[in-house]
């Protein structure tokens, strides 16, 4: 799959370049500054003021999807939450009324994983990740004028920052750690956090509506609302890294008796001088079995992982089942988006397999041209299943419907 940034993509929305050179100049390598003027376009249809007053004042939006900072120091969330009343007693619910004192003192509102909860976003964050091949969560950040939420840090994720509304000034350094692991926060590195962001900055300039700013893992930052209340949206990209395929790698070791036997009993295990004859055996063992592990083991390994972090395009249940029940051989669909899904199954066999995340669904063995047209993904009709009669089309396309593989094109 190559990157691109055609226009009309998610991609193209976030940089100014093609997408194969932001693939091999700047993802993971080099934070990237793209214009209002080189992008042709703002971010507000993707969320606005009004979005982020619906949000926090009706939605019931609860702990942990929004949170607020001061100064750099997160806010106890009994300041800006109460229980919703009747029928909605739990007390972490955003109060609008809260959330106004503290962003009237000043304060930063973050409304976090809107990838799941606001559907401009919804539909934005599954495109990218499509798009891109790793998986993706979208925060925004509401920070009232002259006022900064957070201190200097990194993240352990890639990011793409989309100012919204607003002027915001950011000031970005570089890493005291590159490509941090999820368990490699800035917090366990505060002092050269510090220390590196009392050197000059790499970049430093104010992010106008439309602006967009690249930053990969690890790259120090610190942002300041000027003028007006800023609103930025953070799409944090989470890579698959080659320190994963080696967890899947050992992973594919299980069945390997050797390794899975007991260290001996009776002996001082963390005394490394003990240690160290077994350890050489592992490690000999390992070395021993790597060559042999199977590549595509280790991709189902990887596809599961990306499926259970990523989600793939809404359906609407009744619009799903609604669609099923009207169903004739003309009527235009096409593979539900950003669906991970994976075919089982041969020539042999009697049945096939269409793994999902959750579930696995058994078709037979003669709808595998017709499953393979499908998972192509481009538009097509019931009656254009091949391999099938057309009452065997209908059936295969109404199941689709209800298991929300196809959808309505």
């Amino acid at each position: 799959m190559a990157v691109t940034a055609d226009p009309g993509s998610a991609l193209a929305r976030c940089v100014s370049c093609p997408g194969e050179k932001f693939a091999a100049l700047h993802w993971g390598r080099a934070p990237l500054l793209s214009t209002a003027a080189e992008l042709d376009g703002r971010f507000d249809d993707l969320l606005d003021a009004a979005a982020v007053d619906e949000l926090t004042s009706s939605r019931g939006l609860r702990t942990p999807f929004l949170r607020m900072a001061k100064d750099g120091a997160v806010l106890a969330s009994s300041t800006f939450t109460r229980g919703g009343g009747a029928g909605a007693s739990i007390g972490d619910q955003a109060a609008d009324d809260k959330v106004l004192a503290r962003l009237a003192d000043g304060a930063t509102l973050v409304l976090q994983a809107l990838h799941r909860s606001w559907p401009p976003l919804v539909s934005f964050g599954s495109r990218l990740a499509d798009e891109l091949g790793h998986p993706v969560q979208i925060n925004a950040y509401v920070t009232p004028p002259q006022n900064q939420g957070f201190a200097p840090h990194y993240d352990v994720h890639d990011v793409f920052v989309l100012q919204v509304a607003g002027r915001k000034r950011w000031t970005i350094h570089e890493p005291v750690v590159r490509d941090p692991l999820d368990n490699q926060p800035w917090e366990q590195r505060r002092a050269e956090v510090a220390a590196r962001a009392a050197e000059s900055p790499v970049i430093d300039t104010v992010l106008e509506p439309g602006d967009a700013l690249y930053l990969p893992r690890g790259t120090i930052h610190s942002a300041k609302a000027e003028g007006d209340t800023s609103i930025h949206l953070t799409v944090g990209v989470h890579p698959v890294t080659r320190y994963q395929l080696v967890r899947h790698l050992f992973d594919a070791l299980q069945d390997d008796a050797q390794l899975r036997a007991s260290l001996p009993a009776g002996v001082d295990l963390s005394d490394p001088a003990v240690l160290a004859e077994h350890l050489a055996g592992a490690v000999a063992r390992v070395a021993e079995r790597l060559p042999d592990v199977d590549v595509a083991a280790v991709a189902r390994a990887v596809g599961v992982n990306l499926t259970r972090r990523t989600r793939p395009e809404p359906v609407g249940p009744l619009a799903q089942l609604r669609a099923a029940e009207t169903l004739d051989a003309r009527t235009p669909l096409r593979a539900r988006a950003g669906l991970r899904a994976r075919l089982e199954g041969g020539a042999a066999d009697a049945e096939l397999r269409l793994v999902l995340l959750d579930r696995t669904i058994t078709v037979p063995a003669a709808a595998a041209e017709a499953l393979k047209a499908v998972l192509v993904g481009a538009p097509l009709t019931p009656g254009e299943l091949p391999g099938l009669d057309a009452a065997g089309q209908l059936a295969l396309a109404r199941r689709l419907l209800r298991e929300a593989v196809l959808v309505p094109a």
